[in-house]
């Protein structure tokens, strides 16, 4: 009896202690110091391709420097850096039956390179049912392989200028779909009835486009060939239309919580000096335009070698759970949330399901491109998807997180996840998806 008691005072003891350290590598000052930085206004919202993403990168390489981190191997800095394609309309013009389209009721999709002409040659001409709902349709429109002049009505007005917004901005994309010499081109135009006679002139530019991840190694021990991966993604959509004044769109939970959290792990870890595992912090580019950091990094790695990733988003304030909680996509489809919970036994921090299925989380971040290919990949999130007002918005600022939330998440992951950092826990694996 002495002798179990003893056994649960060490016990008792070396968590405390471990609580202790935490406390003293994961503080409120380095969390804010992270956060602020990231979600400042001289970032600019931190949008692919611009000048604000640059000095974000610039900002966590330098704290991977601090850290002691090393690049990814066959890589000489913290950056991997690889190139998309950014195709951009110069300039349309349509004429049916004689009258020029004014721009405004003219929406083009489709990726084109240089100039392409439309005509009764090498272009058909439908028309959308005004009785119909428009996004099915639309969609039907977008995914055809053929030429097409496509007539709205203008009691779709709302809808069309809504996508011709999203539609304006310059399409990224890889180099096959530059080279690709069959690409359909769909041109909408608002308020037509009928064509006799049309024809149409598509110009677009492209210009090859750097991006980069931030990516820091701290090597494993006896199991240096089994990699835990920890991630966020940085970027975020740079300016929007003015709310009270304010263009920019800070992004600060979504997701330099979960980039700040990514950073203050890989101190911890590297404090803690027991990773058997080979550790990977990265904070990947483009996850708001397609997810094209995620993807890069993820063909660089053999999927067979990722024993899990933590990907974390959007962790700066109370989950629907209360405080202390925090979800978990796809936790169904491996073991990975079980062990974590495991680990918390005795604190008073709780993992859940995701509590938001209809909306698809665990395929809508970037753990999606490694889950696909069997990794138990999945997302760590507080956030409330169906009302969070800020999502997306200008208002997503420093001053509307609950800093105390990302605290606590952050060190129930580092807390949850030893056991799988110094390698004494194996996720299952997530069945793979069919190609």
């Amino acid at each position: 009896m002495k002798k179990i008691f003893l056994l649960t005072l060490v016990g008792m003891a070396s968590l405390q202690l471990k609580a202790q350290n935490i406390d003293k590598i994961i503080t409120r000052e380095y969390t804010d110091h992270l956060i602020k930085t990231l979600s400042a206004d001289d970032m600019q919202g931190r949008a692919t391709f611009t000048p604000g993403i640059d000095k974000a990168a610039t900002f966590i390489e330098s704290e991977f420097k601090k850290i002691g981190l090393q690049p990814l191997a066959g890589e000489k800095t913290f950056r991997q850096t690889f190139n998309k394609y950014q195709v951009a309309n110069q300039s349309t013009s349509v004429k049916i039956d004689g009258q020029e389209i004014a721009l405004e009721n003219i929406m083009v999709t489709g990726v084109t390179t240089g100039r392409v002409t439309l005509d009764k040659s090498n272009t058909t001409v439908v028309k959308l049912d005004p009785e119909k709902p428009f996004v099915a349709q639309f969609r039907t429109m977008l995914n055809t392989d053929k030429n097409q002049i496509v007539l709205v009505d203008n009691k779709f007005a709302d809808l069309f200028n809504r996508y011709k917004d999203h539609f304006s901005k310059p399409t990224t994309v890889d180099e096959k779909d530059v080279k690709a010499t069959n690409g359909a081109v769909q041109v909408f135009v608002l308020g037509k009835d009928a064509v006799t006679d049309f024809s149409a002139t598509v110009k677009s530019k492209v210009d090859k486009m750097p991006l980069f991840n931030v990516a820091g190694v701290i090597p494993g021990k006896s199991k240096a060939k089994e990699i835990v991966i920890f991630s966020g993604h940085y970027d975020h959509l740079g300016f929007l239309k003015p709310v009270d004044g304010d263009s920019i769109a800070n992004g600060a939970d979504d997701d330099a919580s979960g980039t700040t959290a990514m950073i203050a792990l890989a101190k911890y870890y590297k404090a803690q000096k027991n990773n058997e595992r080979t550790l990977i912090f990265v904070a990947f580019t483009a996850e708001e335009i397609g997810g094209f950091g995620a993807r890069y990094f993820s063909e660089k790695l053999n999927p067979d070698d990722v024993v899990a990733m933590f990907n974390i988003e959007m962790i700066g304030k109370d989950s629907k759970f209360g405080k202390n909680t925090a979800f978990i996509t796809g936790y169904e489809r491996s073991d990975f949330g079980k062990i974590l919970q495991k680990n918390l036994a005795g604190t008073e921090f709780t993992f859940h399901p995701d509590p938001y299925p209809d909306q698809n989380l665990f395929y809508r971040s970037d753990n999606a491109t490694l889950a696909a290919l069997g990794v138990p990949a999945h997302t760590i999130s507080t956030d409330k998807i169906d009302i969070d007002k800020l999502y997306h918005s200008v208002k997503d600022e420093y001053g509307s997180l609950d800093v105390e939330n990302i605290l606590s998440t952050i060190k129930a992951i580092a807390k949850s996840a030893t056991s799988i950092v110094n390698g004494t826990d194996t996720p299952t694996r997530i069945p793979k998806l069919k190609q």
